[in-house]
């Protein structure tokens, strides 16, 4: 008996499979072996994966987008840790080190969708639910980029309006920023909303379900802030006893909402509740919660800045329609995690496949790749750089069978006649691939696996962990999207097997082809056998 213990346990090591209380660790140095690559979780450093020498990070920061304590390699290797750690490679050198000591390494397979498996099944395993299934089903239309800071009624019903006269399906519609009176006075600004309940009955008879911006942040000098400042529920600085920290953020300067005392977090999701009881608002798009605006503060629960961070994803539990470009440690729930806004550049473009792939492969699978064309507005302002019309096209192109597909800028306005029949195709093309998206969604929430997925992942150890220009939705469909302008050619690398094309061609595997493209085309195989 006891050698069939020791002999059980000698197994469970090798395979990595976990029991007991794993070893942790404050600083970890692991050689890099030959033909071994490794990622991390941080999704804005998509294209820098896999990691070379050279690179570092710091995860107490969020690098404007989401965070996972994750490392990963294609040969089973795992580092994984509760709390921020700090990394460098150096000479084929990681160098780990954590401020707590809760680093812990673990071996599982060979591959790098069984270490995969292993890190979800123990670290973030997957709830079983999934978000709102239209954030998937449909394309969305958030008002950003056409309204930015100006928005109001009148103009927002003319652009629900026409999304439907050009012909699109009406799914998710998002009301961005500044629709409200102030930061933490979340009530429609009556001087740009003249009957706010009249339009959002508008939208949903149109068939829209309609989400709201919002964020955790409070402006200063006025009742509301008085009010909360008064109750406790502001964050202070470390030291202060009375007076609320300013907190310098993109849009200015504000006080922000302490998550960790319960009245603070009571407090804010009452007005959420108020607008969804109000005006049938029917989700959120949660924003801010950055990591780095929680250094050197005071709070009641004495939570770390990256557990405050975590508080304010967890509100999106909540709500099945939700919105987050911030998260930490909170892979495998039904949280919608939407990568950091884009210029609108070709490079940009060619951002997206990376840090969507990343996402996937540290347990962020409900993924949103921005904005078609870009999220960063500046782009679009009055003197940025020339506006291209082709990445717009080739940008629809690429959402089109990722798992969730959103404008912002309007097609219709800025495309002529050929372009926009480009886009409107490539939105069809979608739909026929929604059923599988949406099944592979909901397996998502079952398994934590990646809705799209990497070459590597899928066909591993064939020289495929570098490639960040094709992607795969599950194991048999394979998308290499146009991302260079006036490209009327795409290199196309096929694992082994038989692959059908968009265009009904049989192709044999195990190489790389070249396609011919033209602008309404996306390069789409099918896997055979």
């Amino acid at each position: 008996m006891k050698k069939m213990i020791y002999l059980l346990l000698i197994f469970l090591l090798q395979t990595g499979l976990s029991f007991g209380q794993a070893e942790m660790y404050k600083e970890l140095t692991i050689p890099v072996e030959k033909g071994v690559s490794w990622w991390i979780g941080v999704i804005n450093n998509g294209e820098m994966m896999p990691i070379q020498n050279g690179y570092s990070a710091d995860l107490h920061l969020a690098y404007g987008n989401e965070v996972q304590p994750l490392m990963i390699s294609d040969h089973g290797d795992l580092v994984w840790s509760e709390d921020p750690y700090t990394l460098k490679r150096e000479n084929d050198v990681f160098y780990i080190a954590s401020p707590t000591g809760t680093l812990q390494k673990a071996k599982s397979g060979k591959t790098l969708r069984e270490a995969f498996l292993y890190a979800s099944k123990n670290w973030f395993p997957p709830s079983g639910k999934l978000p709102d299934p239209l954030l998937f089903t449909a394309p969305q239309f958030n008002t950003w980029i056409e309204l930015t800071y100006n928005q109001n009624q009148e103009d927002i019903l003319k652009y629900a309006n026409a999304i439907v006269d050009n012909g699109f399906e009406p799914g998710v519609f998002m009301i961005d920023d500044n629709w409200q009176e102030n930061y933490g006075l979340w009530d429609f600004h009556p001087g740009r909303f003249s009957d706010p309940k009249m339009m959002m009955d508008s939208l949903h008879a149109m068939g829209f379900k309609v989400m709201m911006w919002v964020c955790p942040h409070i402006s200063p000098d006025n009742g509301v802030y008085r009010k909360l400042r008064d109750k406790g529920v502001l964050l202070r600085e470390k030291g202060e006893e009375w007076e609320p920290a300013m907190i310098r953020w993109w849009n200015g300067v504000s006080a922000f909402l302490d998550l960790s005392n319960p009245a603070g977090m009571k407090w804010f999701t009452d007005q959420l509740d108020y607008l969804q009881e109000t005006y049938g608002v029917d989700g959120f798009k949660l924003d801010g919660g950055d990591p780095e605006f929680y250094e050197n503060i005071e709070t009641y629960g004495n939570v770390t800045a990256t557990e405050h961070t975590e508080l304010f994803v967890k509100i999106g539990l909540d709500y099945p329609l939700n919105e987050y470009s911030r998260n930490w440690k909170m892979a495998g729930q039904p949280i919608v995690n939407r990568l950091r806004d884009k210029m609108h550049t070709w490079e940009g473009l060619g951002l997206l496949i990376p840090d969507l792939l990343l996402q996937g492969i540290v347990g962020y699978s409900f993924t949103l790749p921005d904005m078609i064309g870009g999220g960063d507005y500046v782009s679009f302002l009055p003197g940025a750089d020339e506006f291209d019309p082709e990445i717009i096209v080739r940008a629809a192109q690429t959402h089109a069978l990722m798992p969730m597909m959103q404008f912002s800028l309007a097609p219709w306005r800025v495309l002529n006649e050929e372009q926009m029949n480009a886009v409107k195709k490539a939105a069809q093309i979608r739909q026929k691939y929604v059923p599988l998206i949406l099944a592979l969604a909901e397996e998502s929430a079952k398994t934590g696996e990646p809705i799209a997925r990497s070459m590597e992942y899928v066909f591993p150890h064939n020289g495929f962990a570098a490639i960040n220009d094709q992607f795969l939705i599950g194991d048999k469909v394979l998308i290499a999207p146009v991302l260079e302008k006036g490209a009327t050619k795409r290199s196309v690398v096929l694992p082994r097997g038989k692959w059908k094309s968009w265009q009904g061609k049989t192709y044999k595997g195990g190489k790389t082809i070249v396609v011919n493209v033209g602008l309404d085309d996306i390069p789409i195989f099918e896997l055979l056998k």
